[in-house]
């Protein structure tokens, strides 16, 4: 029993990591699915942008809300098998997807969606955590790359599969779904044993608090959050509107588009593999400044630049601006050490909600103002990263309390 309390308590579980992680990329690659069929089902329910900002507000304001509550509650109450049980939501979104008629039924099936992974992500990222080893900024990165490469699979899948034959084949996805249920289940028997092994002694567990003031840690766990917003709202008007502005500057296809909305999310899961190691080296202020600050010269050249440093770009915003998410949730979990699942509940809520809220107001913007008009906007949001000045060096704080 000691052998393993030392084992799961000092060393880096990687077969733990990669099984969430690719958990994670099976949940976000259905996920992804939603903003994949948008131009399918414009078309085929001749809905406007507002509409299509109102499915992803639906989508999510389900995948937030609930999230700090299930963090909160499962800190308190751990439920080492509840995102297995957040799959199954995903898997009954899928098939009232693919059936849907109608756009209140598509609000219906994105809001089952929203609400497993709402259900998924305190949980998973908590195991992630617990499985570091202290490696905290590697094991988010191993975890949160799962997810972007799932979003950034899941165009491809319904380019190939959905767009040509029509919105019934969406049901391949719950092959996803199934396999993700097993995978969960065999790390939530991983996660039970822990759970057992912290319990017996608590001592060697005990998270180290920082010598901060309560008033110090709260205004920066806000700090952290206007960062979120700043990510999240941008990053929402290249997976909700990305393939439209490419049709309508570049006169490219539907297809044509889902290849560029690739590109750029594969980038996004390139950067998110290197923002947590590099967190873990440099100090994750060092990279939460450079992530969002960092792209702000790109995403201001990105509206005026033809179809090729269109693409260029992209992948330049997306590489550096995923590295923030990690380096920002781990540096979150520091501040308040013991609450892991509220923090991880809060923090991936609060970014979904803001992308959800985002894409129906860009959407409203799109209608009234056109594509050109969002993409110009959306453009000086990074700017907002020089708010992380305001941030404590954590590196320091701990040197000077030891």
């Amino acid at each position: 029993m000691k052998s393993a309390e030392k084992q799961l308590g000092q060393h880096t579980v990687y077969a733990i990591l990669f099984s969430i992680s690719f958990a994670h990329l099976l949940n976000d690659m259905m996920q992804s699915v939603i903003p994949s069929i948008y131009p399918m089902i414009k078309e085929n329910y001749n809905l406007s942008f507002s509409q299509i900002g109102w499915i992803t507000f639906t989508f999510q304001l389900t995948a937030s809300l609930l999230q700090p509550f299930v963090g909160n509650y499962t800190d308190r109450n751990p439920k080492p098998y509840s995102f297995a049980i957040g799959m199954l939501f995903s898997f009954s979104g899928m098939i009232m997807l693919a059936c849907a008629s109608s756009f209140p039924t598509l609000l219906i099936a994105v809001a089952l969606v929203g609400t497993g992974s709402s259900i998924f992500h305190p949980e998973a990222s908590k195991v992630a955590y617990f499985a570091s080893g202290g490696r905290r900024g590697l094991a988010q990165s191993i975890f949160q790359i799962g997810g972007n490469t799932g979003t950034a699979v899941g165009p491809l899948l319904v380019a190939a599969i959905v767009i040509p034959s029509g919105q019934r084949q969406i049901l391949w996805f719950l092959v996803a779904a199934t396999i993700g249920i097993f995978v969960l289940m065999n790390v939530g028997k991983w996660y039970k044993e822990h759970l057992f092994l912290r319990s017996q002694n608590k001592k060697m567990h005990e998270e180290t608090k920082l010598p901060l003031s309560k008033s110090r840690i709260v205004f920066s766990i806000i700090v952290l959050l206007i960062l979120i917003f700043s990510k999240y709202f941008y990053l929402t008007s290249i997976t909700s509107y990305y393939t439209f502005y490419l049709i309508h500057k570049f006169g490219l296809s539907v297809q044509q588009s889902q290849f560029y909305l690739f590109i750029f999310l594969i980038s996004v899961a390139a950067g998110t593999l290197a923002g947590g190691p590099l967190g873990d080296k440099f100090g994750r202020k060092i990279i939460i400044w450079v992530s969002i600050l960092g792209i702000a010269p790109f995403t201001l050249l990105l509206p005026h630049a033809n179809l090729f440093w269109t693409s260029i770009l992209t992948v330049i915003i997306g590489v550096i601006m995923a590295s923030a998410f990690s380096a920002i949730l781990v540096y979150a979990q520091e501040l308040l050490p013991g609450k892991i699942g509220l923090v991880s509940g809060l923090f991936f809520g609060f970014a979904f909600g803001i992308a959800g809220i985002g894409s129906a107001l860009l959407g409203k913007l799109a209608d009234q103002a056109g594509l050109d008009t969002v993409f110009n906007l959306c453009a000086y949001l990074p700017l907002l990263g020089i708010i992380t000045a305001f941030l404590p060096d954590l590196r320091k704080t701990k040197a000077n309390k030891t």
